[in-house]
């Protein structure tokens, strides 16, 4: 049965508390910062890319020169009845029987909008047709960013938009001197997910620390029922910011 730990995202120390538990695993879904912690499997990983380490593929690179009519906006959280439509596009060709599929305009705009951290809609746009092709909502870390969640015209399969906004994020956090691009959960075997492991420097959450992706091999006992820790133990073992003085 699907389990998660979850915390309320709030106050003045929501930046900090964001930070923190990024660092073990946690994601953010608007006021809410969660982490699988199903009673049976342990095969949901939390994902990111070491920048520093990063080295594109020759087929990353044919990616990334594909697209160089593409131009990067970084605007505020605030959604737009254009960025709705892109969704609602990408849902409807590619996930229209996921947990999103009924999500309405309010919805979309609740998912962009409530964040009590720092967090930027990054949206690309097709220089030759103005159009908007590709958005991301990106938080941003003290030590990385964050695809909270991206979605690209689905027409433009051929231009692979998924790959080339995480290669942009890798630029961007370059740029800005942060060292990691968090992707949120990998699971070994999920075809969905395989995309994660094509770039190179990945690393995952694993048993309390972040380490190099290891062959497939190496997390096959992740969906035994045996190798996960008692909940309590799982809280007792998450670390908190020091909010004294």
């Amino acid at each position: 049965m699907e389990r998660k730990l979850f915390t309320a995202l709030q106050g003045d120390d929501a930046q900090t508390l964001n930070d923190s538990l990024s660092k073990q695993g946690f994601r953010r879904s608007q006021n809410v910062l969660y982490r699988p912690s199903c009673s049976d499997c342990a095969a949901c990983l939390s994902a990111r890319i070491d920048v520093t380490r990063f080295k594109a593929s020759r087929g990353q690179r044919r990616i990334w020169k594909r697209n160089d009519t593409i131009e990067r906006r970084v605007t505020s959280p605030w959604a737009t009845d254009e960025q709705y439509d892109l969704f609602r596009s990408y849902l409807d060709a590619r996930h229209a029987d996921g947990g999103m599929a009924d999500m309405d305009v309010f919805e979309f705009a609740a998912m962009i909008e409530e964040t009590p951290i720092r967090s930027r809609v990054i949206e690309y746009i097709d220089r030759d047709t103005k159009e908007l092709i590709a958005t991301c909502l990106t938080d941003i870390f003290d030590d990385g960013l964050s695809m909270v969640y991206s979605f690209y015209e689905p027409a433009m399969q051929r231009h692979s938009l998924g790959t080339w906004m995480i290669l942009d994020h890798i630029e961007i956090a370059r740029e800005a001197g942060l060292p990691y691009v968090y992707l949120g959960y990998w699971v070994p075997g999920s075809a969905k997910m395989a995309y994660k492991a094509q770039f190179d420097a990945l690393e995952v959450y694993r048993k309390g620390q972040w380490e190099p992706l290891q062959d497939h091999a190496a997390y096959e006992d992740a969906a035994h029922p045996l190798s996960t820790d008692p909940i309590a133990e799982q809280v007792a073992n998450i670390s908190f910011p020091d909010r004294r003085g």
